[in-house]
């Protein structure tokens, strides 16, 4: 008997997951620059959040943001808003516009938008310093902005 019950748990939590719909950069819906639904469908991972938050490859918002949380990560920009306290200041919804396209929420931010592929002027491929191709695509995957998020969500003062 037990193990029908984990089983059929096991089994539905990955049907779950099977039926997770990730949005389209193009269909993201944006309410006074506020993303209430998952990009991904999936909970973000804050572990993995931090790791884009600190990485020049990936996120890079350390290159704008200060972040104490990630002190071990060397030079840290000041173009930006302190992060310490981001979970306080924004609801989730908000930091998901704002990772996503923080231009929806303020129109004259210099962040890059990180789930956006449309509307550029002369974009390049991601942080290769190349032109696009045929695979151009957002900074950012729909899971990588949850995670993102999650990280964000837990940067209390």
């Amino acid at each position: 008997m037990r193990i029908s019950v984990i089983t059929a748990v096991t089994a539905g939590l990955v049907a779950s997951t099977a039926f997770a719909q990730e949005v389209a950069p193009t269909a993201v819906s944006y309410n006074e620059g506020a993303v209430e639904q998952s990009l991904s469908g999936v909970a973000g991972d804050p572990a993995n959040g931090r790791l884009i938050v600190g990485d020049k490859g990936q996120g890079n918002c350390v290159a704008c943001h200060e972040v104490s949380d990630l002190a071990d990560v060397p030079f840290h920009g000041e173009i930006g808003p302190m992060l310490d306290g981001a979970g306080e200041r924004w609801s989730e919804a908000e930091l998901r516009g704002i990772v996503a396209n923080a231009k929806m929420m303020f129109e004259d931010s210099l962040m890059p938008s990180f789930y956006k592929v449309d509307g550029f002027t002369r974009p390049g491929n991601a942080y290769t310093g190349k032109a696009p191709d045929d695979s151009f695509g957002p900074l950012l995957s729909a899971q990588q902005i949850e995670d993102v998020v999650a990280y964000l969500a837990t940067l209390k003062e």
